[in-house]
């Protein structure tokens, strides 16, 4: 398969002789070429969720957004079988809010909001150390796009696209971001 150089080089050379081409929707890294690993300890590749739109929320558990939890709980409820993905990243990177175990977030996750939708194991989302989907979304968008507190939503549409991003305010059920999932999961 040609490098994404080599396809940037040839769509200029066809460009410059007065011929169109199209990008394969392919030619770049998205949303779903990321692996996590979950809170329980095993792969979590992003791969998996392909086709589907995901919404991917930066959490912790000490946090004045974490009754945000309730939310997004009410939101995979209402959402998962039209096939929406929540993913939950528990995140240390804002006031040290998330000081626990996953064996700890996952237990206060579940016995006090009931979270069942996905989460992966406790992630840095800013910085060097950011895990590369953090850093992929910061290359996407700019580094203002970049987390700036806990539950910080991103949302992927089912082609890997970044179709959303919204900050700790907005709540995960606030018609914003609800009008742009309906979007996304329409036929």
């Amino acid at each position: 398969m040609a490098e994404l150089g080599d396809l940037v080089r040839a769509a200029m050379i066809i460009a410059a002789v007065g011929m169109t081409v199209s990008m394969p929707a392919t030619a770049g890294p998205n949303g779903f070429g990321f692996t996590f690993t979950s809170i329980e300890g095993d792969e979590l590749p992003l791969s998996k969720f392909a086709g589907r739109p995901m919404l991917v929320v930066n959490t912790a558990s000490e946090c004045g957004y974490t009754p945000q939890y309730a939310d997004l709980v009410k939101l995979w409820q209402g959402y998962r079988n039209k096939g929406l993905i929540v993913l939950g990243v528990p995140s240390n990177d804002f006031g040290g809010q998330e000081p626990g175990s996953e064996a700890q977030i996952k237990g206060f996750c579940e016995v006090t909001y009931g979270v069942d939708f996905p989460m992966t194991e406790k992630q840095a989302v800013i910085g060097g150390k950011a895990h590369p989907f953090y850093k992929w979304i910061v290359a996407e968008l700019g580094e203002g796009a970049a987390p700036r507190w806990n539950f910080h939503k991103y949302l992927i549409g089912p082609d890997g696209a970044i179709a959303g991003a919204w900050p700790s305010s907005v709540s995960p059920i606030s018609a914003t971001i609800t009008k742009e999932i309906d979007k996304l999961l329409k036929p």
